[in-house]
C-alpha cells in the first residue's frame, strides 16, 4: 500500500476514527487500530468498538491499493503534530508502516487486517431512509439528547427514541424525570419505531462539519447509518420498547404563560444557588390574586430567594421541580419566549417555544 495525502486531510480523517476506536473496551486490542484500506484510488480510515463503526473516506492525491491497520491514537498524534500543509506519504512494507514528510520520518509496526471485524452490512434497498439537513438535524437532536438516562438497568431509557406518527418523524427521550420530544422531519412517508444509543449519536453530533450540508439516515430491523459527508457511522439499535411517552404529555395545561426566556434563566439560576443542598429543588408558583409568577427557594443554614415576575394568569398553581432539569430545558428552546404550562394540582411542568409547538419538554414535580 502506498498513499500521499495532506496533513489537514488525514488529521481531520483520523480525528474521528480514532475517537471510535479509544472507546473500544474489549480484550479485543485491534480494536484500538484504525482499518487503512487503499482500493481503487479511493482510501478509507476505519474503526469499530463492536456496537458502532465509523468509516471516513479520505481524500488523497494519490494511492496503490493495500490494507493494513495501525495503533489509531498512535497515529492520530503523529499526524496531528505534523505542521499543517505537508505532503504525508506512507507506505507498508510487510506490518511496518513508514510514514514521511519532508523532514519527518516515523515507522509504525501495524498489525495485519485479517483479524479486524467484519463491518456491519445494511441493504440499502430495503432500508427505510431519511433525509434531513445538518444544521436542522444538530439542532433538533441537541435539544433532545439532554434527556437521556445513564442509567444501564433501563437500557431503553439511554437511547433516542426515533419514531413517526402522523405522518412525521419524531425523536424523544426521557430518563423518567423529564421527557423531551421533537419532529425532525415532516410529511414522511415510511414509518420507523427504533431507539438509537446516545453515545452513538454524540459521535454523530461530533462529526458534523460546517461543510456538510444533508444527512443521509436509513434503518433496518437491527441497525441505523448515519451518512454525512465522506463520513458514515453505523450502530446497533437498543433491543428494547420505548415508553408509550405520548400519554404523558398533556394535550393542554390548565394554567399556561409565555414569559422572557432569559429572564427566566436569570431567575432560576438564583433560586438554584439557594437549593444546592436540598437536591436542587426550587418551587414555582403562579399567584392569580397577585398577578405574579414566583420562583423561590429555600436553605435554612444560608437563607431564601424569591424572584417575581409580572404575568396573568386566572388559576393559581405550585409546584417543586429540580431546578437543572429546568435549565436544561429553558437552554434548549430556540425562541427568546417560553410557554411555561403547569397544573393548578400537583403535575409536571410542559415547556416550549412560544411560537412552534414542535419542541416538548416535559419535567416531572417532586413531592411538595
Amino acid at each position: 500500500m502506498e498513499i500521499e495525502v495532506t496533513q489537514e486531510k488525514l488529521s481531520k480523517a483520523l480525528a474521528v476514527v480514532s475517537r471510535v476506536a479509544a472507546s473500544a473496551r474489549t480484550t479485543l486490542p485491534i480494536l484500538s487500530n484504525v482499518l487503512i484500506r487503499a482500493e481503487g484510488n479511493k482510501v478509507s480510515l476505519t474503526a469499530t468498538n463492536l456496537d458502532m463503526a465509523v468509516v471516513e473516506y479520505v481524500p488523497v492525491i494519490s494511492a496503490k491499493d493495500g490494507v493494513i491497520t495501525v495503533p489509531a491514537r498512535l497515529l492520530s498524534e503523529f499526524v496531528g503534530n505534523l505542521p499543517k500543509g505537508e505532503k504525508i506519504s506512507i507506505k507498508t512494507d510487510g506490518i511496518k508502516v513508514k510514514i514521511s514528510a519532508d523532514n519527518y520520518r516515523s515507522t509504525i509496526n501495524g498489525v495485519v487486517a485479517d483479524d479486524f471485524p467484519e463491518l456491519p452490512e445494511i441493504d440499502e434497498k430495503e432500508a427505510v431512509k431519511y433525509e434531513i439537513g445538518v444544521d436542522e438535524f444538530k439542532v433538533r437532536l441537541s435539544e433532545v439528547i439532554v434527556a437521556v438516562s445513564n442509567d444501564t438497568t433501563r437500557p431503553a431509557l439511554t437511547g433516542v427514541y426515533f419514531n413517526t406518527d402522523g405522518g412525521n418523524l419524531y425523536v424523544a427521550a426521557t430518563d423518567g424525570y423529564r421527557l423531551a420530544e421533537n419532529k425532525i422531519i415532516s410529511g414522511v412517508s415510511s414509518e420507523v419505531k427504533a431507539i438509537v444509543p446516545a453515545n452513538s449519536l454524540q459521535e454523530v453530533l461530533r462529526s458534523l462539519s460546517d461543510d456538510m450540508e444533508k444527512i443521509e439516515i436509513l434503518f433496518d430491523e437491527a441497525q441505523v447509518r448515519f451518512r454525512m459527508g465522506e463520513i458514515e457511522i453505523t450502530s446497533k439499535l437498543i433491543d428494547g420498547t420505548f415508553p408509550d411517552y405520548r400519554a404523558l404529555i398533556p394535550k393542554e395545561t390548565e394554567i399556561e404563560l409565555v414569559l422572557d426566556k432569559s429572564e427566566l434563566i436569570r431567575i432560576t439560576k438564583m433560586a438554584a444557588v439557594f437549593s444546592r443542598e436540598v437536591n436542587q429543588s426550587i418551587v414555582c408558583e403562579i399567584d392569580a390574586e397577585k398577578s405574579v409568577f414566583i420562583v423561590s427557594s429555600i436553605l435554612n443554614e444560608v437563607g431564601e430567594n424569591r424572584s417575581e415576575i409580572s404575568v396573568k394568569a386566572e388559576k393559581s398553581g405550585k409546584v417543586k421541580v429540580d431546578s437543572r432539569y429546568l435549565m436544561t430545558a429553558f437552554n434548549a428552546l430556540e425562541e427568546p419566549m417560553v410557554r411555561f404550562g403547569m397544573s393548578a394540582k400537583i403535575g409536571p411542568v410542559l415547556i416550549r417555544n412560544e411560537k412552534s409547538n414542535d419542541y416538548r419538554h416535559l419535567v416531572m414535580p417532586l413531592d411538595i
